[in-house]
């Protein structure tokens, strides 16, 4: 349980990361690549209200500042590249200028003009050579067109080389707080573990402690009856102490479990243990007046402890046994499907109370579907918890589900020769 919790503890923190620092560097990227887009468009509308040209005579300061910020230059406005194509109101071209480009030959220029004065758009982008190009079409009234092309590729470059080093430094820094917490995350839930210690040594020593009283309240109780008889009040009392003593094993037994005790995992004979445990408790069934029925294919192998899949096959048959009610039926059935090369193995007992609870709860530790803890359902919300515990273990898959008022317990588990 701890080293799931450790892993869990250090996922979620991983994940909190990854999720502040896709914000932050997004966010950063995001304004980058707005104020690049930004400036494509104030470029190309500069070109556009000059007729395609950028002159120290035509474009002033205050223009430039107005469209770019304060702190920009008119000088700057001459680091650019571009092209433009004029056509007149029949669609034919009337005038390139191209010599503020130089890796465009002309009929790549004429042939890109073509298309951007087909798609009738205001605004768009082209590629050609490799190189991205912004355009901005512009229509006069007297019906010409005239079309600017931008290449945008030095307006984007540091947006671009933003986004590689901000991956590069996100990648980074998530790999070192993972290892860093990988490395100190013994220590940061150090506090978990010794609680988690100290619980499991006091439900152990407690339990120990405990039955020795209990011993001593049934060996009073069977003097008593040897004496003056067997009454109702010794019954009671010896009922009370068998109750008592289940407790206690069942609490000791999922210590037992967090502690991940050794297994001898082999290939066992499932068919074998199955129908061993549901001989043991068809008699207890049926004289308790509720119907039985396996189902159990026979040669069967699966992987796991065949201790402990024989108590897991136990523990489901006791807690069918207890909640199923009176007059109902349980059932055993035990499969394999060669196509998926799985195994189920599936208890059922009838439960007709049982259509709005929440199966997911089942296999909580302590809990009991009966908030009331009515003293006639003879559990104390451990045995699933344990069946859980067993069934990962044998790496295998258990769920609950409920249908014509059964509730069954499936467990699925991988098949072997």
């Amino acid at each position: 349980m701890i080293q799931k919790f450790r892993r869990r503890f250090i996922a979620i923190s991983t994940c909190a990361l990854f999720v502040v620092l896709l914000t932050i560097l997004g966010g950063m990227l995001g304004v980058s690549y707005y104020k690049a887009s930004q400036q494509v468009t104030n470029v190309l509308n500069v070109l556009a209200s000059h007729d395609g040209q950028i002159d120290k005579d035509s474009v002033t300061q205050v223009t430039v500042q107005k469209r770019f910020g304060p702190n920009t230059s008119k000088e700057s406005l001459f680091q650019y590249r571009y092209f433009s194509v004029f056509f007149d109101k029949s669609g034919n071209i009337t005038k390139i200028d191209s010599g503020h480009i130089a890796t465009v030959d002309q009929d790549a220029i004429t042939d890109m003009a073509h298309w951007a004065y087909k798609q009738k758009k205001a605004r768009g982008h082209t590629d050609y050579g490799g190189t991205t190009y912004a355009y901005k079409l512009t229509k006069k009234s007297n019906g010409k067109v005239s079309i600017i092309f931008l290449d945008e590729s030095v307006i984007m470059a540091s947006a671009n080389e933003l986004m590689k080093i901000a991956a590069a430094m996100g990648i980074v820094s998530l790999l070192l707080f993972t290892l860093v917490l990988i490395a100190f995350s013994n220590r940061a839930i150090q506090p978990i573990i010794e609680a988690e210690k100290r619980q499991k040594e006091f439900i152990t020593n407690a339990g120990h402690e405990l039955k020795t009283p209990l011993a001593i309240i049934e060996t009073n109780t069977e003097l008593s009856e040897m004496i003056s008889g067997e009454t109702e009040w010794t019954t009671s009392n010896k009922q009370q102490v068998a109750r008592l003593t289940r407790l206690i094993n069942n609490l000791i037994s999922l210590a037992r479990f967090d502690e991940q005790p050794e297994m001898t995992i082999a290939t066992i004979d499932a068919s074998a243990a199955v129908q061993q445990a549901a001989d043991s408790f068809e008699a207890m069934i049926t004289h308790e007046g509720k119907g039985f029925s396996t189902n159990i294919a026979p040669g069967v192998k699966v992987r796991a402890d065949e201790n402990y899949f024989y108590e897991l096959c136990n523990i489901l048959l006791d807690n069918a046994n207890k909640y199923c009610d009176d007059g109902g039926k349980v059932s055993v059935l035990l499969r394999e499907n060669k196509t998926t090369r799985a195994v189920t193995l599936e208890v059922g007992n009838t439960y007709a109370e049982g259509k709005a609870i929440n199966y997911t709860k089942f296999f909580n530790r302590f809990y009991r579907d009966d908030t009331s803890h009515n003293s006639k359902k003879r559990g104390y919300g451990i045995g699933l918890s344990m069946a859980q515990t067993l069934v990962h273990a044998f790496k295998g898959k258990i769920s609950a589900r409920y249908k014509n008022q059964t509730l069954y317990f499936t467990i699925r588990l991988k098949m072997t020769k």
